[in-house]
């Protein structure tokens, strides 16, 4: 009998869609969206189910290569898998209707993600591309097509002026903001921003969500300095 080498067939998106159809590991996903490691019963809050429920939710996202657990004492930290995971998740957002809003509480979280976010190691959200849009006004960054933007020599002695290291030509990347359906800063540009402004004390990381906020500092510096105009 013949033997042949193993096959792939083509990418299998019903895998991944079995997975994020149900709305708890979804829920899970974007709580862990923003890169941080929270334990399994914040994440069953989150997800709006019993502890045991999220043990067997938990466990379909570690199989699926979602997320990743490490184990410190007796309790278990989840973070997502990587930053391919965090693309993933953005990528359906853009074309995922937004949930209804049932409460207060739901529909404040809503509208702060909304306005500033962490993507994954970068800032995102009304912010984020207020931002982007004031350092191309500015004339710090000039778009090369949809893919990202060059530094502009004004732009590094911009940032320099900031404390972000960077040198004429450099390249940041683009990332589709699934809220505005316009580009934001990313890649190692967008990081190094983003690490900035919060050493700065311009922005702050909300607790309970991917949510960042604009500090009165911010709100002052961010005009000031970098000609944003603040949504």
């Amino acid at each position: 009998m013949s033997t042949h080498p193993h096959r792939s067939g083509d990418t299998d998106l019903a895998a991944v869609g079995a997975v994020l159809a149900e709305p708890a590991r979804a829920r899970v996903l974007l709580a862990l969206a923003d890169g941080r490691s929270l334990a399994a019963g914040v994440l069953a809050t989150e997800a709006g189910v019993a502890p045991s429920t999220a043990s067997h939710h938990l466990a379909r996202l570690v199989d699926a290569g979602l997320i990743s657990v490490v184990t410190r004492g007796r309790h278990r930290y989840f973070t997502r898998a990587g930053p391919h995971v965090g693309e993933l998740i953005e990528a359906v957002a853009r074309v995922a209707p937004a949930q209804p809003i049932t409460s207060l509480r739901q529909g404040t979280r809503a509208h702060a993600v909304r306005h500033a976010r962490r993507c994954y190691d970068h800032l995102a959200g009304r912010l984020g591309v207020a931002v982007t849009d004031a350092l191309q006004e500015q004339g710090a960054l000039v778009a090369i097509d949809d893919a990202g933007y060059t530094v502009t020599k004004h732009g590094a002695r911009t940032l320099a002026e900031l404390g972000i290291d960077t040198h004429p030509g450099d390249v940041a990347r683009a990332c589709l903001d699934w809220t505005e359906q316009r580009n934001h800063i990313a890649g190692a540009f967008g990081r190094a921003l983003l690490t900035r402004l919060l050493d700065a004390g311009w922005l702050t990381h909300d607790s309970r969500s991917r949510a960042l906020r604009l500090t009165t500092a911010g709100r002052a510096q961010l005009p000031d300095r970098l000609g944003v105009r603040l949504p």
